[in-house]
């Protein structure tokens, strides 16, 4: 979103600190820290998220190190802006607002200046928050006119020209407008000249003088090409775009929009993104790491506290008398009561003994779903992991339909087995709500998104309308939520051609601290028959299907309302044969900002750099090896595979292995009798169970038999080498740890 009106601003700010930099030496000096700081810029301004999220973390810690607040300002600020570029958007607020109030510890005018434009761009162009934004860019314009900076009040005011003409307020844009017109000449420069020329066409395009419009737009396009950034012309083209359809000039409109997209796909190269997910978390591990400290010495003090409170002890000694005294008074009861239950002996002994068959039968049910969700995941591991090494391999595959067809019947068969896995698990009371702060708002459009294909498929539009009373950030289980409004959505997705579905949440009420949301999933299908409304929300139940639809488990709506159940609420649902359907539910959240800060603080990154690692895999299936070392060798470590337990052993006692991952279920010796004769040999390499089978069936067993941790098949990539890094990164630490003999 509009690079250069961030980046040239941090570029500028630090030119004017690099006087007589020096080499960097293990403890660099101010200016020194400053040149990391200028270099975090350039590779933002690159787009080299990953290498400039890497120089900030380190300039962070050393301005914080030598108390600086302007530096801590300033890497807080090219931090907040590389995850603005990545679409962290939250992350990138909270992380201005950090620098932000280090910049109003200082009397530097124009930090204060700048990050104030940046929070307004944030909040007007991607949060569509323009009371917020335009506060920040007024803001931002008292700092300018403070410091008679005339270059950087006419930058601030493109902005604002440019959040009014998008959201179609010309007349109230066009004095900021008329005012850069004038001045630009003079106090502006080549970066923002082409988005000048495109405010000028929207302006006149808005007017009417089609003319006068079409010229300007034409210039903007003809400076983008020949001197501007890429992203200042991907919007000219598509603003041009929205103009030409406009005035019914639908091809050339086509075209534009074309390179628009063209050029958003450039600029926005996935590879470079996952680098800079791996390499972007390692700051928020250093806060967390000064919480920790924070935590630490307050415990240190309570503890010192304790030991001087006599009143304590003695409460806790009364305390206990009370509790034997209850004790003792909870025997005399029972050997009062015994006497009484002899004859219920023989009853309980036959209850027992159906208890005893119920579980042996629940047991039975439990070992064959995951037996069967085991046998299921290791194939479409196989097949997941190929199709992707086809897309690496073959680019030119990457709009084939069969080859979208076969990932996305995989991704669907592995969804219909965790869903039996997940009804199972709520049938066994072994799902409990977790607290974490989210945006409702967000939830909510990354569901349209994941389903926008198919929701394309069936020429259906999805409608997203959010309260806007409804606060920021609540806290709550989240990933539940998400699997309620998922379900409920592709329900509606199967039963709706050609139509709309609406998801709408809305506050409803306030108690205290808990906010009452009620979400409505609305579509205008083929409804559902009032004989079949009781029975919808049953096990394996399909209602109104014929033989030509997709068919799936009949899960989906047993797992809302199951998971409505345990945020203590009810689902209804209003339907008319032909008119559509409307399911509600309300669920209370928790809104405590400070809360809301400690978990997002709170949050563990790694922003390290990949490294080269060794790794052993220890897999008897050909495919899944196949796809493993693929995988791996992919993140540029070295890979080796055997195909059994035995081999692991002798393999491990010739080489050494930064770290191993075992499959379970081997034949001849399967993962946990592996590991545990590799720790009887003294090897203390870490080991990630790598596996078909549910993580919490597998836990017990895989820490008994000395497994590091447990990865579960198909994986995410990403997830996989978070989990070796920190594995093999505790191994280094324990084994710095050990004394020198």
């Amino acid at each position: 979103m509009f690079q250069m009106r961030i980046f040239i601003l941090l570029l500028f700010l630090l030119n004017s600190f690099s006087n007589n930099l020096f080499a960097q030496t293990k403890t660099p000096t101010k200016p020194e820290i400053k040149k990391l700081a200028k270099e975090a810029v350039v590779y933002l301004n690159n787009a080299n998220f990953e290498k400039s999220i890497s120089l900030s973390r380190q300039v962070l810690h050393y301005a914080t190190s030598i108390k600086d607040d302007y530096l801590i300002a300033v890497s807080y600020n090219t931090l907040a802006a590389n995850l603005d570029e990545l679409s962290e958007f939250d992350k990138a607020i909270l992380y201005y607002n950090k620098g932000l109030f280090y910049a109003n510890k200082t009397n530097n005018d124009t930090i204060k200046n700048w990050i104030n434009n940046n929070l307004g761009n944030v909040y007007c162009f991607e949060k569509k928050q323009y009371e917020k934004g335009i506060r920040h860019y007024k803001k931002s314009l008292e700092y300018s006119q403070k410091a008679a900076d005339t270059s950087q009040i006419v930058f601030t005011k493109l902005n604002i020209a440019w959040v009014y003409f998008d959201i179609g307020h010309f007349d109230e844009g066009f004095p900021y407008l008329k005012f850069i017109n004038t001045y630009h000449p003079k106090f502006g420069d080549k970066s923002t000249i082409v988005v000048l020329n495109m405010l000028n066409g929207m302006y006149f395009g808005s007017k009417g003088e089609n003319q006068k419009a079409e010229s300007y737009f034409s210039n903007a396009i003809k400076l983008g090409n020949l001197e501007g950034t890429k992203s200042d012309l991907s919007y000219s083209h598509q603003e041009y775009s929205k103009f030409l359809l406009k005035n019914g000039r639908y091809k050339e409109a086509y075209e534009n929009l074309a390179l628009y997209n063209t050029i958003k796909e450039e600029l926005y190269n996935q590879e470079k993104l996952k680098k800079a997910d791996i390499a972007g978390v390692h700051l928020e591990l250093d806060e967390y790491k000064r919480e920790v400290d924070k935590i630490e010495v307050e415990k240190n003090l309570q503890a010192q506290s304790l030991k001087k409170s006599k009143i304590i002890v003695i409460l806790f000694i009364i305390a206990l008398l009370v509790v034997l005294m209850l004790l003792y008074s909870v025997y005399k009861n029972y050997s009062f009561k015994k006497k009484a239950n002899q004859e219920l002996t023989i009853a309980n002994e036959e209850l027992i003994i159906a208890k005893e068959r119920a579980e042996e039968a629940s047991l039975l049910k439990t070992q064959f779903v995951s037996t069967m969700s085991h046998e299921l995941r290791t194939p479409l591991y196989g097949v997941i992991g190929i199709t992707n090494m086809l897309l690496d391999e073959h680019k030119e595959l990457a709009n084939s339909p069969h080859l979208s067809s076969l990932k996305f019947s995989a991704r669907y068969l592995l969804s219909l087995v965790n869903d039996i896995l997940h009804i199972n698990k709520i049938e066994e009371n072994r799902i409990v709500l977790e607290s974490a702060a989210f945006n409702v708002s967000d939830e909510i459009i990354m569901i349209k998104n994941s389903l926008s294909f198919i929701a394309q498929n069936n020429n259906d539009t999805i409608i997203v309308a959010v309260d806007p009373d409804i606060p920021e950030y609540l806290i709550g289980d989240k990933l539940r939520l998400s699997q309620i409004l998922m379900n409920l959505v592709s329900n509606a997705l199967k039963f709706t051609k050609n139509g709309e579905i609406k998801i709408t949440a809305n506050l409803v009420k306030v108690e205290n601290k808990s906010h009452y949301i009620e979400f409505q999933v609305k579509d205008n299908g083929i409804g559902i028959a009032a004989d079949d409304q009781d029975k919808i929300f049953e096990k394996f139940v399909q209602v109104g299907r014929n033989e030509n639809d997709y068919q799936g488990t009949g899960l989906g709506l047993a797992i809302v309302k199951r998971l409505v159940t345990l945020f203590n609420s009810n689902i209804s649902l209003e339907s008319e044969v032909g008119a559509g359907t409307t399911f509600k539910f309300t669920i209370a959240f928790d809104y405590d900002p400070d809360k809301t800060n400690e978990i997002i603080n709170s949050i563990k990154v790694d922003l390290t750099s990949s490294q080269i690692f060794k790794i052993l895999v220890v897999e008897d299936n050909k495919i899944n090896q196949t796809v493993t070392r693929r995988i791996i060798e992919k993140n540029n470590c070295s890979c080796a595979i055997v195909n059994d337990g035995f081999q692991a052993i002798e393999i491990l006692e010739k080489e050494t292995f930064d770290i191993v991952l075992m499959d379970i279920n081997m034949p001849m010796m399967n993962g946990f009798e592996t590991t545990r004769k590799i720790r009887l040999n003294g090897i203390k390499t870490p080991i990630i169970a790598l596996t078909a089978f549910a993580k919490d069936e597998i836990t017990e067993e895989a820490i008994s038999a000395g497994m590091n941790d447990i990865i579960i098949k198909p994986f995410e990539p990403l997830k996989l080498f978070k989990v070796i890094n920190d594995q093999i990164n505790k191994a280094r630490k324990a084994e710095a740890a050990l004394p020198i003999a």
